[in-house]
């Protein structure tokens, strides 16, 4: 697996990464041991870089990774992890429903739990989930900022943060990857958030960079969803919107072609192509999927089209909103 290196953090990370959202978190339950069983194949495989967070679960997706990637040299791997999202007051974790919680004696305490939960001695980057609107960022970024100098994170980022806070966070603690949302069919974050993380130094880290699956082709009108995957409720998986959106699909395959390429495969390497600095992390769950996805860190895309993906997504209207 090729590496790369977030924005100017000097933090180096397999050229995809591996978000483990969906081995234990909104989508039909998974067989713990088959997990551990592909997450140590994924080291195998060259993946050095893992997305979790404590509301994932709750907990047992960092506790998943704890376990799976115990017996490997930590200081070759890179765990992601996040906070932010209020507990309930039962005691039985985060739930995005509860609201946020980025108060700085919060962010600490969450960071010690995931410490243990994770089986590290240092968290390797530590990121706000979402936006705290009743705490200053300021404030979110100096406690991150002690963590740091308490040798308990190494690397600080933002999840879903607009170019202002971007910008005052980076100003208290050095960010050094923001995470977002970003694929072929959902660009917005391209005007404002690109030149900013550009200009900062600052590493991107696209989640859904197959657009929840359909950019794999393998997704269709008649395709169901239980109802604990987020994918049932979403507005770009009713029928009329997937029929709709079967042209985006449609320019992948066209593309691929060309490339002896899969659909995901070209939508993963024209990610790729946008900057250097710029690491997805599709949710793979089978070492089938991991392969596949892996491989396009070595598909290289002309100009030509990359010109002809420009000219076609600037014609096509995306069905639904995503979320």
């Amino acid at each position: 697996m090729k590496t790369r290196v977030l924005g100017s953090s000097g933090l180096e990370v397999s050229a995809l990464g591996l978000g483990c959202m969906r081995m234990s978190f909104a989508d039909k339950p998974t067989d713990k041991n088959e997990m551990i069983t592909f997450l140590r194949q994924s080291v195998e495989e060259g993946v050095t870089f893992f997305d979790t967070a404590e509301v994932y679960g709750p907990f047992t997706n960092e506790e998943l990774l704890g376990e799976a990637l115990a017996p490997f040299d930590k200081d070759k791997l890179v765990i992601a992890t996040k906070f932010g999202f209020k507990h309930r007051p039962d005691g039985t974790g985060p739930t995005p429903s509860q609201g946020f919680d980025s108060r700085p004696e919060q962010i600490k305490r969450v960071a010690e739990a995931s410490l243990k939960r994770l089986n590290v001695e240092c968290l390797d980057l530590f990121y706000q989930h979402r936006v705290d609107p009743n705490v200053p960022i300021e404030d979110v970024a100096g406690a991150v900022k002690d963590l740091i100098q308490e040798g308990k994170v190494k690397h600080f980022g933002l999840s879903e943060a607009n170019a202002e806070i971007i910008r005052k966070a980076h100003a208290v603690q050095p960010v050094t990857a923001l995470q977002s949302e970003y694929s072929i069919w959902w660009r917005d974050i391209e005007a404002d958030i690109l030149p900013t993380c550009e200009e900062l130094g600052i590493g991107l880290v696209p989640y859904s960079p197959l657009g929840r699956g359909f950019l794999t082709g393998a997704i269709t009108k008649s395709t169901t969803y239980d109802k604990s995957d987020l994918r049932s409720h979403n507005p770009r998986f009713t029928a009329e919107a997937i029929d709709a959106n079967q042209v985006v699909v449609d320019l992948l395959v066209r593309i691929g072609y060309k490339h002896e390429a899969t659909p995901a495969q070209v939508a993963l390497a024209w990610l790729l192509a946008q900057k250097p600095w710029i690491v997805p992390i599709p949710g793979s769950r089978n070492l089938s999927r991991l392969q596949e996805n892996m491989a396009a860190a070595d598909l290289v895309l002309s100009s030509g089209d990359l010109d002809d993906i420009a000219t076609a997504m600037a014609n096509i209207d995306v069905v639904g909103t995503r979320y």
